[in-house]
């Protein structure tokens, strides 16, 4: 059995969602200057976010995208525990660790700071933490720390919440046998 159950391991996730909707709609400087953010883009060498001085548009359409996720993720969890560890959060957990794992991979990757795709020489001549001018399309975008530390954080929670899946999955499914012996002895 698991230390933290999946259900605790999701409720987490879906108050971090629900908390950063918050501050994105009212404060999203808060969250651009939080040490985590910082620390993993500095390591990362991913280039600061602008425009989070106040709140904007986009940062209220971040508010609700993420809101609508928390809501919806505490809501799925009043589901049957059978039906929820099983079936829904047995293909969403996965899914969702390999959609966030695609997005740190990306923003890292195909990040004008990053060295992988570079030559030495072009690498030597390049400040850490000053972007070039991108293409001007609009994933040029998801180049910096703040997605990073996002998509970061969420593929560890969901590989997390899949972990525990696995494990509490017997333990559930030998519940439901009892019950359905139980159930099956009774008529």
């Amino acid at each position: 059995m698991a230390l933290i159950s999946f259900t605790t391991i999701i409720t987490s996730i879906s108050l971090l969602h629900l908390t950063l909707a918050y501050f994105f709609l009212v404060q999203p400087k808060t969250i651009e200057d939080q040490a985590l953010v910082f620390v993993l883009g500095e390591s990362m060498n991913m280039p600061a976010v602008r425009g989070f001085d106040i709140p904007s548009p986009a940062l209220a359409l971040v508010a609700v995208v993420l809101g609508f996720s928390g809501i919806s993720d505490l809501v799925s969890l009043s589901m049957p525990e059978d039906f929820s560890a099983l079936y829904y959060w047995g293909t969403q957990a996965p899914l969702r660790f390999f959609l966030s794992m695609l997005l740190v991979f990306y923003s890292y990757t195909f990040s004008p700071t990053t060295s992988i795709f570079s030559s030495s020489s072009s690498s030597s001549t390049r400040r850490p933490g000053v972007s070039h001018k991108g293409s001007g399309s609009g994933t040029d975008h998801l180049h910096n720390r703040l997605l990073f530390t996002f998509a970061f954080i969420e593929m560890m929670a969901w590989f997390w919440t899949w972990i525990t899946l696995r494990e509490e999955r017997g333990a559930i499914v030998e519940k439901m046998r009892k019950q359905h012996e139980k159930e099956a002895h009774s008529h």
